[in-house]
């Protein structure tokens, strides 16, 4: 085993999945292409980087990542009340992902609640609030 550790600037090969507190399978990469990243790049959020921190090649770990380390915490404000209207020829109900255009671009909205006259939309992430296990086989550290 090499004694190079997952840490600031290491590129890492690995597999993961991450996975509700009920064991459900949120996202998986065990039966497809290990994923590779560079510490500390940005493709992987930082609460998870830190959780493998140390981490050597063809250690298996499953990790227990806070809200506030993964997705955030669940923000009320981030729950927008809008007009039916702005929904016109849509087949509306709880849990349609919708999409809608910013000036930064497109941000994906969740239709928590609707009737003739108004939508509430969540732009909350669908993970936000939630503790997560981060299941990860580390193949090479580089």
């Amino acid at each position: 085993m090499s004694e190079l550790a997952v840490g600031p600037g290491r590129t890492v090969t690995l597999h993961f999945a991450i996975k509700l507190q009920d064991g459900q399978i949120v996202d998986s990469n065990f039966e497809a292409n290990p994923a590779t990243f560079t510490f500390g790049d940005g493709n992987i959020p930082e609460g998870f980087e830190q959780a493998m921190l140390g981490l050597k090649a063809g250690e298996h770990a499953e990790l227990t990542i806070a809200p506030e380390r993964g997705f955030g915490q669940h923000n009320p404000s981030n729950v927008q009340v809008m007009a039916r209207s702005e929904f016109k020829d849509m087949d509306l109900e709880p849990g349609l992902v919708v999409s809608f255009q910013e000036p930064g671009g497109e941000i994906p909205g969740i239709v928590t609640e609707f009737n003739d006259d108004k939508v509430s939309v969540d732009f909350n992430h669908p993970l936000a609030g939630k503790t997560l296990l981060f299941e990860v086989n580390i193949l090479d550290i580089s």
